[in-house]
């Protein structure tokens, strides 16, 4: 079912962005050579009870996970796309890291996702993540009311198409707000001018992600890594969207 929130809701859920945000912020900023990826999880695990706020990824247990996720935040490292599983994996110059976080706050929950690498980038890593960023953009300026579901997505397709990329449609973004995962679903490819009609309220986790070369994924041993088919690196982008009368609002923008 999808829900729209009133003003006074939307304000309510602004403090679980912020903490999202500086989650993302102080996780990103010390992922470095030599990091561990467990070490990356507990500083996660220590804002989360700091803030008195809700994991949203230890008892995650949806029909695509082999078991409960047991861990906080998404760690995915080079050619893993989505749901990294942290493990005990120092990193190392060059890795392209994404870390993916959602948590709630007084029961309202935001989602959030950056693409970095750590040390020296190897050619194309940055030009891949400044194409999710410019992805996630051009669907969050889309996020607009009287405007349909298919703009959003039509935008973030546009994006991949001019750089050559292709689109996974599996997995996209979603609806979010007392859970993590809501409806309505939101491909990172469509038909502009098709698809629900925008309305004030709705809040979304708009969500981008891209290798270059393929749009094939598989599951890692460990249950829950999903990784390119090609072994190409993966970057992903991702904020919480609430669609008002004056645009959208990221609640999740990191300063």
């Amino acid at each position: 079912m999808i829900e729209l929130r009133t003003p006074a809701e939307i304000e309510q859920m602004r403090p679980a962005g912020r903490f999202v945000a500086s989650v993302l912020t102080a996780t990103s900023s010390a992922a470095d050579v030599g990091v561990n990826l467990l070490e990356l999880d507990a500083l996660a695990h220590d804002m989360i009870r700091a803030e008195k706020a809700q994991s949203c990824y230890i008892d995650y247990h949806p029909s695509f996970g082999a078991s409960p996720f047991a861990k906080v935040i998404c760690t995915s490292v080079n050619d893993a796309a989505l749901h990294g599983l942290p493990h005990d994996y120092a990193l190392r110059d060059g890795d392209l890291l994404t870390l993916d976080f959602a948590a709630a706050v007084d029961g309202w929950v935001c989602d959030s996702a950056v693409s970095v690498v750590v040390g020296e980038p190897r050619p194309g890593d940055l030009q891949l993540i400044a194409t999710a960023e410019s992805a996630l953009s051009a669907g969050i300026a889309q996020a607009r009311v009287g405007n349909r579901m298919g703009d959003i997505s039509s935008a973030i397709g546009d994006v991949a198409h001019e750089a050559g990329m292709p689109v996974n449609l599996d997995f996209g973004g979603h609806g979010v707000g007392r859970t993590m995962h809501g409806e309505p679903h939101i491909p990172n490819d469509g038909r502009a001018g098709r698809g629900l009609k925008l309305r004030a309220g709705l809040v979304l986790a708009i969500e981008p992600w891209f290798i270059p070369d393929t749009d094939e994924i598989y599951t890692d041993p460990d249950g829950w890594t999903l990784r390119s088919r090609t072994g190409s690196r993966a970057a992903h982008a991702e904020h919480t969207v609430a669609i008002t009368a004056d645009g959208p609002l990221v609640l999740t923008a990191r300063d």
